[in-house]
């Protein structure tokens, strides 16, 4: 490559673990693909990495991999795009933003069934085609980020909001049953929320 409930509940994924699809793509199988090809992206070389093995964990046929997505380099390529997410995890004027990144990341989650950010996390010290996810994070997420911000030391405080945003996917994916469970998205914003303003403010 060459670009850079059931009555007894289930066991709760291993932290860092994208749950199971659910019925946020019924009959297409898109969500659960994107689900298995982030797992395999992000925890193993990309030359292990196998559009059957995708499938297997997917469950649906290599077939419709390809047809949700073409080739292996193409759905790496999208498994690589923090773009989508980073457009809506910022659209919100400067003064609200800080409550606005955590309620959308919370409800993402809970919609979606998996963490917009928190996948860049596996990528780290890793130095095949996963660096990608790297690089395009520090494009598409930290380096916006900052073009936004107005006053001193923009890039550090970027970092430093990204950090709080990886935090808080981490520690909702550690604790899946814990009280971040119960929690609305609402209040959730109301603790967390502050400390990244005075970071957006400055």
């Amino acid at each position: 490559m060459t670009s850079r409930q059931a009555t007894v509940p289930a066991p709760a994924p291993a932290p860092g673990r994208e749950p199971e699809p659910t019925a946020v793509d019924p009959g297409t199988g898109r969500d659960a693909i994107l689900r298995a090809a982030r797992r395999a992206f992000t925890q193993r070389p990309y030359a292990e990495v196998t559009i059957r093995g995708i499938a297997a964990d997917a469950g649906v046929s290599p077939s419709l991999v390809v047809k949700h997505f073409g080739r292996k380099e193409e759905l790496f390529n999208t498994v690589a795009d923090f773009g989508p997410a980073a457009a809506e995890l910022f659209d919100a004027p400067l003064d609200m933003l800080g409550r606005h990144m955590v309620v959308t990341l919370v409800s993402r989650r809970r919609e979606l069934q998996s963490d917009p950010l928190l996948r860049v996390v596996f990528s780290l010290g890793n130095r095949d085609e996963r660096s990608l996810l790297r690089d395009r994070f520090h494009e598409q997420v930290t380096d916006s980020l900052a073009a936004r911000l107005t006053g001193p030391e923009r890039t550090l405080r970027a970092e430093l909001i990204a950090g709080h945003l990886l935090g808080l996917g981490a520690t909702l994916s550690l604790h899946r049953e814990g009280a971040g469970a119960e929690a609305t998205p609402e209040h959730i914003a109301d603790l967390y929320a502050p400390a990244l303003q005075t970071l957006i403010t400055g």
